[in-house]
């Protein structure tokens, strides 16, 4: 074997063990391919904006169609009460969908059992939910129609300040509050403000109470 071809082999060898001193140039590249960004959280994060946003329009109107007269105080929870039976069912599809993934039913897990916590935030949310509906309530003389227009906007832009403030107490931020950078408290204070401008200035709104106003009655004697 010429001198040349057999220093190519020991060299190739090295470089390449695998090939066991044989190097094929013509063997083909292959490229793992690109990884593909997960986006379901944001899916899921657009379903529930959805899902949310037309629950409080969805709910005044099924309060508004409840019976009025003596039974007007009771509107709020009759609309309430199907929510709940809406939540149980959802509860049972649930179980099914854990079956089918073949689930150990264990609610333990390294950091201790969650189930205490899981029941404390659906308190929490059927709180909520109840309150909310009160308010919708509450809010219907005023706004008639519009009532939903005027309460979710200050909901929503208020659970979002609460919720980060709650999470900055549970897990503080490195450095301690002072860390906290200036323009999130400019941001939290902008959304309580924006809240109030669309509830203030909502299209729906406007000029709710005047289309309900009953017409003026002339002070005139009758001219007969």
């Amino acid at each position: 074997m010429p001198q040349g071809l057999a220093l190519n082999k020991v060299i190739a060898g090295r470089a390449f063990p695998h090939h066991s001193g044989r190097l094929n140039v013509f063997s083909p590249v292959v490229n793992p391919p690109p990884k593909k960004s997960n986006m379901t959280w944001l899916t899921y994060a657009l379903l529930t904006v959805l899902s949310w946003g037309v629950y409080g329009v969805i709910l005044h109107a099924a309060r508004m169609k409840m019976p009025m007269g003596p039974e007007m105080p009771n509107a709020s929870l009759k609309a309430f009460l199907f929510v709940c039976i809406a939540y149980a069912a959802i509860g049972v599809v649930t179980v099914f969908v854990l079956k089918s993934r073949g689930t150990n039913w264990s609610f333990t897990g390294a950091e201790g059992n969650g189930i205490p916590l899981a029941t404390l935030a659906g308190i929490a949310g059927a709180l909520g939910a109840l309150t909310l509906v009160l308010a919708l309530g509450a809010a219907s003389p005023i706004f008639k129609g519009a009532a939903a227009a005027a309460v979710m906007p200050i909901v929503f832009a208020g659970a979002p300040v609460v919720n980060t403030i709650t999470a900055m107490l549970v897990h503080p931020p490195e450095g301690g509050m002072k860390s906290i950078p200036l323009p999130f408290i400019i941001g939290c204070v902008l959304a309580v403000c924006g809240a109030f401008m669309v509830a203030k200035f909502a299209p729906s709104n406007t000029g709710a109470g005047a289309a309900h106003k009953p017409a003026a009655v002339s002070a005139e004697p009758a001219k007969h």
